[in-house]
Parts: C-alpha cells; structure tokens; sequence
C-alpha cells in the first residue's frame, strides 16, 4: 500500500471543475484515483458555505499544516542557552550534556542528536559569519591520532625503569581506589614551557602545572608539589626521559612507578585522553611561555567539573572530593 498523499492544488482545481460538471463524489474519486472519502472531506473541510474556492481550500490547508510539524526543543530559548554555555563556555560534548542534564533534573530534557542537529544548523554560531566558516561545528572534538607502524624506531633516550606495568597492582588496573596516578608532559613549542599532567585513574580527577622547561628536575619538583597532599598508591607515567629522576619522587612520597610497555599508550588511556582535552586549550605548537596560570587553571577547573560516562556522569570533582556540585 502506497503512503498517502496530500492533495495539490491542481487536484482541488480538478475538483471544483467535476462538481461544476454534475459529477458525483465517487466519479471524482475514480477520476483523480482516490479514495471517496478524500474528495468527500476535502469538499467538507475547506468550503466557505456552500462554495468551494481551489486557491482557498489550499490556503486552508497550508495553515493547517504549519501547526503539524513538532515544536523543536531548541526552539526553547532558555533550552537553548542552557546548552550554548556549556557546549561553547564548558566545551561539553553533546553526550555530556544530555546526560549531565538528566543527572541533575531527573528526567531526560534534551537528546544528544539533537544537540547535533543543532550545532549543524548553526544554532550555535556568531552572527555574521562568512558563507564558508564552520562556526561552531569547529568545537566538535575529533578523536584518532597517528600510530606508529611496526618498524618505527625509538629516538628518544631509554630510561631504567622500577616496575613493568605487569607488576602494578590489581586495585589500581581495575580503577577500584584513589591515588593511581597516570603522568605525562604536554609540549609548547620545543625548549620552552610545557604542562605537567597527572591523573587519577579512579576519578578521572587532573592536576597540572606548567614548568619553564621539560627537564627532569623540573618535572620531579612539580610531580613532588602536586601530589603533596593527595591519596597516593602508584603512578604510571610516560617512558620519557623527563621521568628518569622517578626514583628521587619514590623516596620522597613513598610511592612506587609502574611503566607501560614501549609504545603503548592506551596502558596510560586516562592520561592521554586528558591530554587531548587540553589541546582544546593549548594547540600543538602553541608556546605557553605567554599563557597565564589563571587560564591554565580555569581549564583544568572546567575538565575536572566535565560529566564524563565513564563516572556515570558525574564529574572528576565530584567522585574525587565525594561531593555533589549543581553545573547545568
């Protein structure tokens, strides 16, 4: 059965021609190949008395059909600058909007692919943009990075390592505790100012500070200032010879180093992922010597403060200090 077909207005020219002929509601129906009950309630609906104006009746219909397309949910204004915050301001993805929102107002607003349509409609763009910006679309996150191929060789320095990632303990693989910590750097432009990283793999929770040069007393100092103080039962960091003083951090926070396999990033997901977060922030290339610590801990303040579905959508913050925050 084919679907239904509304009628055009050259049918309703067709139907006011046939009445004008004598032609009953059946022959009309034949005629045009439709059904009798078309004509009839086509005839009922959009007459004016007892005449029927073709021009009128499709002006009727017109009418009727605007009130039939669903209200859209980001025709909602307040909605709408409910999502536009924190997708522009908090850089959440629309994922994590629609499920921090149901989080926190216990029944489901708004769907992710909505957010999509929106953002691909230029809801969300400035005005005034030229015909081939992409406006908003550009703050998408693209996931994927180049891998190394099988042949690559390591031209970085080689570091003595205490503890092969086999040996970490279970609690820590299995996310079960705080104070399993993943480090990294995250580079500027090469010899200046880098980010040190670190990141809780239970809670997701980040801490970072930026330090003038990527040595390796400098990344003890910061390691040693940002884990003072915080629950503490292992770290797994990058192999980099920045890391190579870990057995100086050992002594001075009683906490052992576990190190991945040489190319294997994903044993320390958490960390990489974090750090392809930051780049939102700090582009490769960019040079940090010139970006505030104020900036720098602004972002860090909205990634730990981001629902992530891994938590359940909660936030690093929440499920590192066990508190409930109010975001949207």
């Amino acid at each position: 059965m084919s679907h239904y077909k509304h009628l055009t207005l050259i049918e309703r020219e067709c139907i006011l021609y046939y009445c004008s002929k004598g032609l009953t509601v059946t022959e009309i129906a034949n005629i045009l190949n439709r059904d009798k009950s078309t004509v009839s309630r086509e005839l009922h609906r959009n007459s004016i008395g007892e005449e029927y104006l073709p021009y009128i009746a499709q002006k009727l219909y017109e009418k009727r059909r605007e009130g039939c397309h669903p209200i859209k949910k980001l025709d909602n204004a307040e909605l709408l600058e409910r999502v536009r915050h924190l997708f522009l301001d908090l850089q959440w993805s629309p994922e994590q909007i629609q499920h921090r929102i149901e989080y926190e107002d216990g029944c489901r607003v708004i769907s992710y692919a909505t957010i999509y349509r929106g953002i691909y409609d230029r809801l969300f763009d400035e005005p005034n943009l030229s015909s081939g910006s992409k406006g908003a679309i550009r703050k998408l996150r693209h996931h994927g990075k180049s891998r190394h191929t099988k042949d690559y060789e390591e031209r970085r320095g080689k570091i003595q390592i205490s503890h092969d990632i086999d040996e970490r303990p279970d609690e820590a693989k299995k996310r079960e505790r705080l104070g399993d910590w993943e480090a990294d750097t995250v580079a500027g432009v090469t010899g200046k100012s880098c980010l040190v990283t670190l990141d809780d793999r239970m809670s997701r929770f980040l801490k970072a500070k930026r330090i003038i040069k990527k040595t390796s007393l400098n990344v003890k100092a910061a390691m040693i200032e940002l884990l003072s103080g915080e629950p503490l039962e292992s770290i797994t960091p990058d192999r980099g010879k920045e890391f190579s003083r870990h057995k100086e951090i050992t002594e001075v926070l009683d906490v052992e180093f576990y190190f991945p396999k040489p190319h294997a990033p994903w044993q320390r997901g958490t960390n990489e992922n974090t750090n392809g977060l930051i780049r939102e922030y700090l582009p490769k290339g960019k040079e940090m010597d010139s970006v505030t610590d104020e900036y720098i801990n602004d972002f860090i303040d909205k990634l730990n403060k981001r629902p992530r579905k891994c938590l359940g959508w909660k936030t690093p913050y929440e499920v590192h200090y066990n508190k409930v925050l109010h975001l949207t």
